[in-house]
């Protein structure tokens, strides 16, 4: 059911991973959890283009290695397996042996290609995979009783308390193209690229090359704008399949409708985004940052993760408290050159900064605007054309609690 008109594209209400053509996906409990679903899959009918983007840390988790070799085969793959709990992160050559294996063993059980085959882990580090669980959750991988979208959603998450999910439609080439959309994320947040695990999917025919482009340029603008606590993990992964099986003419930088579909793309990707922003461990509110008038897209992002990576920011905003000096001092020391008597500050559309000096304001609107659950705080330089937004949540005493006693 098509809910809202987006221009281009409409969002679809109770969209998922699986609403574009010829996906699936499931999930179970193989008991790497006491009790939660910790084993999913997703999987295309037919071999689907692929592209993907990873951590940045130096500590890339076994199933990062094994998943990029081999999406660079042939940049196709059919089936993504996720397990949740343990990250198989930090365990040397027993964790890629262990990866080999799961992706191995779930490329017979699904008649596909070994590097058609991508594989994810979460959850803690530096503990191995118990391979006799794994073994179990592939075996029931075809189930009936396991399939479905929502399973799959669960199967991925940690300390996460929601899903995150989307999907929207649009027309290229006269065809109805669907992309959807899942993803877990809710603490250890912060790119480059984001703390998390995010899939996407479309029925939609592209060229290899264009779609790994088209990947790393939304990324920046959506994934790489989320911040919760300023950890980045070892095992963030984003990928795309895209199965073709709208047969639309295959989707490249000269296809008159690829900015359409690089548009709704980047509009899928920033929803999942700012889910995960939202449910951030602990969090009770949304924050958006918006940076306006900075010389460069660059300049406006390396602000706006300033603000929106601040603990004094982020602690003010959980308090409702309006003090708009915490914010100036972050876009001072986000070591990208601003003039301070050309910058305005915002509470929502209430003024407290201008030219670099405080604005007399109400102080109870400012708390009353900050008592919402999803607050915007705009920046503007003063300086250019250019425009940046970030995505974060406000930082409470329950992200101590859930971190302090993760293990346990």
């Amino acid at each position: 059911m098509l809910v809202k008109s987006k221009s281009e594209f409409q969002l679809l209400k109770d969209g998922h991973v699986t609403s574009p053509k010829g996906f699936t996906a499931g999930g179970m409990h193989c008991g790497l959890r006491k009790s939660k679903l910790d084993f999913g899959w997703l999987h295309s009918e037919v071999p689907a283009c692929a592209a993907g983007v990873y951590t940045m840390n130096s500590f890339q988790a076994a199933p990062l290695k094994v998943t990029q070799e081999s999406l660079a085969v042939d940049q196709k793959l059919q089936t993504i397996v996720v397990n949740s709990g343990i990250a198989n992160a930090c365990t040397g050559a027993q964790g890629i042996e262990d990866a080999q294996e799961t992706q191995k063993l779930s490329a017979a059980k699904m008649n596909v290609k070994q590097n058609h085959v991508a594989v994810a882990s979460t959850g803690l580090i530096g503990v191995t995979l118990p391979m006799e669980k794994i073994e179990a959750g592939i075996e029931a991988m075809n189930e009936p009783e396991n399939q479905a979208p929502e399973r799959f959603e669960q199967a991925i998450l940690t300390t996460d308390t929601i899903t995150k999910t989307i999907a929207v439609q649009l027309e290229i080439d006269g065809k109805t193209i669907t992309i959807g959309g899942a993803a877990k994320g809710s603490g250890m947040i912060h790119p480059n690229m984001a703390t998390m695990l995010a899939y996407m999917t479309t029925d939609a025919e592209a060229e290899p090359g264009s779609l790994q482009n088209a990947l790393r340029a939304v990324t920046d603008k959506t994934f790489n704008m989320i911040t919760v606590d300023g950890d980045c993990s070892t095992n963030d992964t984003v990928l795309v399949m895209a199965n073709g099986l709208q047969n639309n003419e295959p989707l490249n930088e000269n296809h008159p409708q690829w900015d359409k579909f690089v548009h709704a793309l980047t509009y899928v990707s920033e929803e999942l985004a700012k889910q995960i922003a939202k449910d951030g461990e602990g969090a009770t509110k949304l924050i958006e940052v918006k940076v306006k008038g900075a010389s460069s897209e660059q300049a406006g992002r390396k602000v706006g993760k300033a603000v929106i990576s601040s603990n004094l920011v982020k602690s003010a905003v959980y308090g409702s408290d309006p003090n708009w000096g915490r914010i100036i001092c972050a876009v001072g020391y986000s070591e990208e050159p601003v003039n301070p008597d050309k910058v305005n500050v915002f509470l929502g559309e209430i003024p407290v900064v201008k030219n670099g000096l405080p604005v007399d304001f109400d102080e109870q609107e400012g708390k009353t605007y900050l008592d919402q659950p999803s607050v915007k705080l705009t920046v503007d330089l003063n300086d250019g054309h250019a425009e940046a937004t970030a995505w974060g949540c406000d930082l409470t005493y329950d992200y101590v609690k859930i971190n302090a006693s993760y293990r346990t």
